[in-house]
């Protein structure tokens, strides 16, 4: 049976961070495939054109040249593909884009798309990417696809246990709004990643953490006999470490 993969990202990755190739070249190293299909869904960013630019600069290898990625993308907003199931199996890396998780699952859902995410993911394609790309995988997450102030977003695919709050680092009401949302039992157990900070799943297991970025962390919060605990899970740092 191939092996199953999501690599959850906090943040970062080329969109925030173009120079600094390190997640995404942890993804690509992931793939059997020497020269990897990567494929990117913008459908969270209303496939925002220049976040797909953004894309094929990172991983057609215009900035980083060493790199072997065959780049494409799947609109649904303008969408070309009539057979998605095919096109998307045909695929050895899914990378969801950041932005509105709750209007990109709607579209999902209306397109079929989602049920043919769960079958890639057991077929062995490697699901990732940052915040709403990396919400969506788990049961439920926070979410600021309703505006201010973060509320809890509870249906999304689910393949992944738990919960999950990104940018727990970088915006000020993530940390405070995640805690609270699992002390009142609004959302279950999870965890929480810093921008530039991967949570590697081998099946529904989390097997791995790296980061791009050597002060960033993750996080597991939970309840335990009536109270909120929050462990600091350290990453493995993927630079230099002189």
């Amino acid at each position: 049976m191939p092996q199953s993969t999501i690599i959850a990202l906090g943040g970062g990755g080329f969109s925030t961070e173009p120079e600094n190739p390190l997640l995404e070249d942890y993804i690509l190293a992931q793939s059997a495939n020497p020269q990897p299909r990567v494929c990117f869904l913008p459908t969270a960013s209303g496939d925002a054109d220049p976040y797909i630019v953004k894309f094929y600069n990172a991983f057609s290898g215009t900035a980083f040249p060493h790199r072997r990625a065959i780049p494409t993308h799947l609109s649904l907003f303008r969408r070309t593909v009539a057979d998605l199931r095919s096109f998307v199996l045909s695929q050895d890396i899914l990378y969801v884009g950041g932005g509105n998780t709750a209007n990109m699952l709607a579209a999902w859902r209306v397109h079929g798309l989602d049920s043919i995410l769960h079958e890639a993911w057991s077929r062995g394609v490697i699901l990732c990417g940052p915040s709403a790309g990396a919400v969506c995988w788990f049961e439920s997450g926070v979410t600021d696809s309703f505006g201010l102030p973060l509320q809890p977003i509870t249906n999304c695919l689910g393949i992944l246990p738990g919960s999950f709050c990104p940018h727990y680092d970088s915006e000020s009401t993530r940390r405070p709004i995640y805690q609270h949302l699992i002390a009142t039992g609004a959302l279950p157990a999870g965890l929480a990643a810093d921008d530039s900070v991967a949570l590697h799943y081998t099946g529904t297991q989390l097997t791995e953490i790296a980061s791009s970025r050597s002060t960033a962390s993750a996080w597991r919060i939970a309840m335990s006999n009536g109270q909120l605990h929050e462990e600091e899970l350290r990453p493995n740092y993927l630079g230099p470490t002189s």
